[in-house]
């Protein structure tokens, strides 16, 4: 599996045509902070161990007690990266740590208890768990706080640019005054037309967007640039605001703001949602196997050689990858007209192949792409290259769907068909990205059996 920060080096070969390099004067503070959190936990083990039993720890030997703090260590941490505790926090406004920390080590604790059921054996002395609960805790919110105020030493307070009406841009001075002191107001500006070269000029770390701006003005860009940049960008929210049932929003200034990013899955769910596909697999293995020998035998025989379907598709941030399929049209179908999507009545599919591809079982072979890390289970369905071109040019903000790694599934393909406009294909698409969680996922895999079992195209 890629490390923690393989998604930030992956996202910089994407934006090579970006002038600004893609990396961030906080980011390096989150590896510290790994360590920070790993050697302050296993001290804490060791000290809270002593603590009750002083020097002469009973029953186990010390082998069997550093394996165990060993264990509850991984666990922990694990969780911690999982839960988003690693994730780079934009910085004004942030929500609280604690209800995070307190979840991710009631989650930990909950997993090292069931281990050691499991293994009738505790890893810990039981209260000796409950102690580290506590502390661990304080510990993460403890080294959290500290990080920031050395990031805030270091690198200065937060430099925010205002945009909106005069009126509204006055208040909010007054109130960062009042409420957020940390903050210290660099420039501001009635429109964004020149937003990129005032954040430039005036060195802004944070952009607030006031009443007037209309977040149509700023996607897909200049927010994508000022994300490469690292610059925080939130969104007033205005009491209509409250219809759309928003949950994580945040206080600047007194004012609820909302924290905006073009790119919505921050690494730490990327790689569980990896971690989740590998073990999907794995558990059915044992079906998917047969299936998908039978499922060869049966097209090598309709449709000859060659059975799998090789084509160059965009996967995550863009990158091209070969996805294979198996072949479900006529061999050369694309030597007249080129590359194009596949219509209602296509002729190019083989008559006995039609309920393949309506069953979406031509698929299978994508397993492959999914072990090798090129696509995942669920997500926006992989496009060509020419056609993306196409979709760009018309559907504002449609690379976006390449934040995460294509599926061999997804949201548009169990709400909509294979002929569905791909402006509202992209819709399914963004709302899967803002909403990923793993229950979401086995819906959709539900799903998709059904879509399989009822042949609906």
């Amino acid at each position: 599996m890629a490390s923690p920060h393989q998604e930030d080096i992956d996202l910089r070969s994407a934006v090579e045509t970006s002038p600004i390099p893609v990396w961030s004067r906080e980011e390096t503070g989150f590896r510290w902070m790994y360590v920070a959190d790993a050697v302050g936990l296993f001290g804490l083990m060791l000290a809270i161990t002593t603590a009750r039993f002083g020097f002469r720890w009973p029953d186990f030997s010390s082998e069997a007690y550093y394996t165990g703090f060993s264990i509850t260590l991984a666990v922990h941490m694990l969780t911690a990266y999982f839960g988003g505790l690693y994730d780079r926090e934009q910085r004004l406004g942030s929500p609280s740590w604690l209800a995070r920390i307190t979840r991710v080590v009631m989650i930990s604790g909950l997993i090292t208890a069931s281990m050691s059921l499991g293994a009738s054996k505790f890893l810990m002395a039981r209260l000796s768990m409950v102690f580290l609960a506590i502390l661990a805790t304080a510990l993460f919110a403890f080294n959290r706080w500290l990080a920031r105020t050395m990031l805030t030493s270091r690198y200065g307070r937060p430099k925010v640019f205002l945009v909106g009406n005069p009126d509204d841009i006055s208040l909010i001075e007054e109130h960062l005054e009042e409420t957020d002191r940390d903050a210290v107001v660099v420039g501001r500006a009635t429109t964004i037309e020149r937003l990129l070269g005032d954040v430039e000029r005036t060195d802004a770390t944070e952009v607030l967007l006031l009443n007037g701006i209309e977040l149509s003005e700023i996607y897909p860009d200049p927010l994508s640039e000022l994300e490469l940049r690292r610059i925080g960008v939130y969104h007033r929210l205005e009491p209509s605001d409250t219809l759309l049932g928003l949950k994580k929003t945040r206080q600047i200034a007194g004012v609820p703001f909302l924290a905006i990013r073009s790119h919505a899955l921050p690494p730490s769910k990327a790689h569980f949602k990896r971690v989740l596909d590998l073990l999907y697999i794995s558990l059915a293995s044992p079906v998917l196997v047969p299936v998908t020998l039978l499922l060869c035998v049966y097209c090598r025989i309709v449709a000859g050689s060659p059975m799998i379907y090789r084509q160059e598709r965009l996967g995550r941030y863009g990158k091209p990858f070969t996805m294979v399929k198996f072949r479900t049209m006529y061999p050369d179908s694309e030597s007249q007209g080129g590359p194009r999507l596949a219509d209602r009545d296509d002729n190019r599919v083989i008559p006995a192949m039609a309920w393949l591809r309506a069953t979406r079982l031509d698929e299978f072979p994508q397993l492959w792409n999914v072990l090798k890390g090129d696509m995942s289970l669920v997500g926006p369905r992989p496009e060509r290259p020419e056609l993306i071109k196409q979709f760009e040019m018309v559907i504002p903000g449609y690379g976006r769907r390449h934040d995460i790694r294509p599926g061999i599934t997804g949201l548009a393909q169990v709400q909509g068909r294979y002929h569905t406009d791909p402006g509202y294909k992209l819709g399914h698409d963004l709302q899967y990205l803002v909403n990923w969680s793993p229950i979401f996922d086995v819906q959709i895999l539900l799903q998709t059996v059904w879509v399989v079992l009822s042949r609906r195209v």
